[in-house]
C-alpha cells in the first residue's frame, strides 16, 4: 500500500532538513580553511534567508542546532547581550614616570589640585601659555573636562596618576579632552567613562599637532582615543607609551579603543590594548604605522572584531606584539590590512616576532590582507590554534613557526613564555637586510605596560623571549 500524501511530505520535509544539515557542516568546514568561523557563516546564511519565509522555516532547526553546537549565539542575541564595564583598576602611584622636563625658558608650572592654587584642570586649560607645565595633583576629577588649544604645552599627573571622570560631560561634546594643533606631551592621566550623543565620546580626540602620551588609561569610553581624520591633521603625529586602553563600548553600535586617522605617524610602545565591544583593540588609517612591544588581548568576556586594522594600508610595521583573540570576537580575522582601499603612495606591511593566538576552536584568520599591497613580510612570528594567512598579493615568509597552548607556561592568563624553545622555536634571522632592520626585535613587551630591552639578539620565535 502507498504511504499517505502526509506521510510523504512528513519524508520529504525530513529529507531536505537532513540536506540542509549536511550542506551546511560541508560549507562549515569549507569556510574554516578560508578562514572564517562557523558563526560568521550562519550569520550570513541569516541575511540570505531573511524574508524566504519556508526556507527560514525549514532552515531555522537546523542553524539553531549548530549555533548550539558551536556555541555561536545569532547576531541579535549578541547585540543584545550585556557588555559589563568593571570599576577601572588602581591608579598608577607615584613611581610611574613623572618628568618629561623643564618648563620652556620663560614658561611657568600651574599646579592644579584640592590645595590649588588651581582647583580645575579647565581654569589651567584657559590660563596656561605655549611652554607651561600643567601639573595635576593625583585623585578624582569629575566632569572637569578641557578644550587646549597651546602651541606647545605639557600636562603631568604627580605623586600618582590624576584619574578624570567625565560624569556626562564633554569638551566641545566630544571628549574629556580635546587637544588642537599644537605640541602635547600628556603624562600620568586616566580618562574615564566618556560618553556623548553622537557614539564618539573619548577620553583624547586629538586634532592636529604632535601628542605624546606616556602611562594614561583609558576605560570605559566610546573611544578610548580618537583623532581627526581629515586633511587638517594630515602631518599630525601621535606617540603612545606605556599605556592602556579596555572596556571601549557603544550600546548596539561599536567603540573602538583606538582609533587614529590620516595622520602622518602613529607609535605605540609598551601598551595594553583589552575588552572592547564590537569594535577594535587598534585601528590605525596613518600614513606610517610603528606598532611594537605591546599586548593586544581581547581576553574572556571581550568582543572585539579586529585586533589591530590598518584599513588603508600605509607602512605598517608589527614587531614583537602578543594579540590574542578569544571566543566571543566578532570577527574571525585578526591583523587585516588594506581592506577599505588602499590610500598611501608607499604600502607594506612588516610582522616579526609577534606571538598571535587564535583561541578559538574552529576557525579563524591570522592576518588577512587586501589585493594591492606593495609588500607582505612575515617573519619569526610565532602562531598559536587554528587559522592561516589570507594574502590575496606579495608574500615572504621567513622563520614563522606553530606552537600549540600545551608550549607555553600559563596561556589561560596569556603568559605566552615558552616552556622548552628549541629546535623548530628558535629565532631565525631574515636574510633580507632591508626587511631586518624593520623587523628584528630588540625588546620585549612586559606586563604590564612597559618594555624591557634584550640583552643579547633575539632567541625565540613570538613576542616573548624570556625564560620561565
Amino acid at each position: 500500500m502507498a504511504p499517505s500524501f502526509s506521510k510523504r511530505k512528513t519524508v520529504a520535509w525530513a529529507l531536505l532538513v537532513v540536506a540542509i544539515g549536511a550542506t551546511a557542516w560541508g560549507l562549515l568546514e569549507a569556510y574554516r580553511y578560508v578562514g572564517r568561523t562557523p558563526g560568521e557563516l550562519m550569520d550570513y546564511a541569516d541575511r540570505r534567508l531573511k524574508g524566504h519565509t519556508r526556507l527560514e522555516a525549514a532552515a531555522g532547526p537546523v542553524l539553531d542546532m549548530l549555533r548550539w553546537y558551536f556555541d555561536a549565539p545569532a547576531a541579535q542575541q549578541r547585540a543584545s547581550a550585556p557588555f559589563p564595564v568593571p570599576a577601572p583598576p588602581p591608579r598608577q602611584g607615584p613611581q610611574a614616570p613623572l618628568d618629561p622636563g623643564p618648563a620652556s625658558a620663560g614658561g611657568r608650572v600651574w599646579r592644579v589640585g584640592p590645595g590649588g592654587p588651581l582647583l580645575r584642570i579647565a581654569d589651567a586649560a584657559r590660563l596656561a601659555r605655549a611652554g607651561d607645565i600643567v601639573e595635576i595633583e593625583a585623585g578624582d576629577y569629575h566632569g572637569d573636562v578641557a578644550l587646549w588649544t597651546q602651541a606647545k604645552l605639557t600636562i603631568r599627573g604627580v605623586n600618582g596618576n590624576a584619574r578624570l571622570f567625565a560624569d556626562g560631560r564633554a569638551a566641545e561634546g566630544k571628549a574629556i579632552w580635546v587637544i588642537r594643533h599644537g605640541d602635547f606631551d600628556i603624562a600620568n592621566i586616566d580618562f574615564i567613562g566618556a560618553k556623548v550623543g553622537d557614539g564618539n565620546g573619548a577620553g583624547i580626540r586629538f586634532e592636529g599637532g604632535n601628542l605624546r602620551i606616556t602611562n594614561c588609561l583609558f576605560w570605559g569610553n566610546q573611544m578610548g582615543l580618537m583623532t581627526s581624520n581629515t586633511n587638517r591633521a594630515a602631518d599630525a603625529t601621535l606617540v603612545i607609551e606605556n599605556s592602556e586602553f579596555a572596556y571601549s563600548h557603544v550600546p548596539k553600535k561599536w567603540g573602538h579603543n583606538l582609533y587614529v586617522g590620516s595622520i602622518a605617524s602613529l607609535t605605540v610602545t609598551g601598551s595594553y590594548f583589552h575588552h572592547a565591544g564590537v569594535g577594535h583593540l587598534l585601528k590605525s588609517r596613518a600614513k606610517a604605522n610603528h606598532i611594537l612591544y605591546n599586548r593586544l588581548t581581547d581576553e574572556s568576556g571581550g568582543r572585539a572584531s579586529y585586533e589591530l586594522e590598518f584599513p588603508n594600508g600605509g607602512l605598517a610595521q608589527v614587531v614583537g606584539n602578543v594579540i590574542q583573540q578569544q571566543v566571543g570576537a566578532e570577527n574571525s580575522v585578526m591583523v587585516a590590512y588594506g581592506l577599505e582601499g588602499y590610500k598611501w603612495p608607499l604600502n607594506a606591511l612588516y610582522m616579526g616576532s609577534n606571538t598571535l593566538v587564535n583561541d578559538h576552536p574552529h576557525g579563524g584568520t591570522f592576518l588577512r590582507v587586501a589585493p594591492g599591497a606593495d609588500r607582505v613580510v612575515s617573519a619569526d612570528n610565532l602562531l598559536v590554534g587554528p587559522g592561516r594567512y589570507q594574502v590575496d598579493g606579495r608574500l615572504s615568509v621567513f622563520g614563522d613557526a606553530r606552537a600549540d597552548w600545551d608550549d607555553f607556561v600559563r596561556p589561560s592568563r596569556q603568559d605566552y613564555t615558552l616552556k622548552d624553545p628549541r629546535g623548530r622555536l628558535l629565532y631565525q634571522p631574515i636574510d633580507d637586510a632591508q626587511a631586518r632592520q624593520l623587523l628584528e626585535p630588540t625588546a620585549q613587551y612586559v606586563h604590564p605596560r612597559r618594555v624591557q630591552k634584550l640583552a643579547s639578539a633575539p632567541l625565540y620565535v613570538g613576542a616573548v623571549q624570556a625564560r620561565p
